[in-house]
């Protein structure tokens, strides 16, 4: 707090609180943190390794490949009935085309969500990145 000098006849302690050097300092420290930021900031150099893109447009896309899982649990490639079997040897070849297709899955409306799980499974462990589903739209 700050205190009057008596010159007067009433000598009386002054109750406000002189804040003019309070912020004087605090202008002082955002200076010096202004300037002193961007100081902190250490940039380390890497050189990055260039990579050999094809480009997209040279090579056309693969047309999709389509797995059908019917109520009772039956597949068809590509609307040709296969067996488990088959279905991860065509799926392991599939996967080794460049560029690889998408898979769409198509399912019944009745079909268990397990049976799907299953053919979906055998594809990404066979390799296949992109596992892709079918629905049809609500009619309104």
């Amino acid at each position: 707090m700050a205190f009057s000098a008596g010159s007067g006849d009433n000598s009386s302690v002054q109750a406000t609180i002189n804040v003019v050097p309070l912020i004087d300092v605090l202008l002082v420290l955002l200076i010096i943190f202004m300037v002193t930021a961007p100081l902190m900031s250490h940039k380390v150099k890497v050189e990055l390794p260039k990579a050999n893109v094809m480009n997209d447009d040279s090579v056309p896309p693969a047309p999709p490949v389509t797995v059908a899982v019917t109520d009772s649990g039956a597949i068809f490639w590509n609307d040709q009935p296969v067996t488990q079997e088959l279905l991860e040897s065509n799926l392991s070849v599939t996967a080794q085309l460049s560029p690889q297709p998408a898979l769409n899955v198509r399912g019944d409306a009745a079909t268990k969500y397990r049976d799907i799980r299953e053919v979906i499974d055998t594809a990404q462990g066979q390799g296949m990145r992109k596992v892709q589903f079918i629905a049809e739209r609500e009619r309104r």
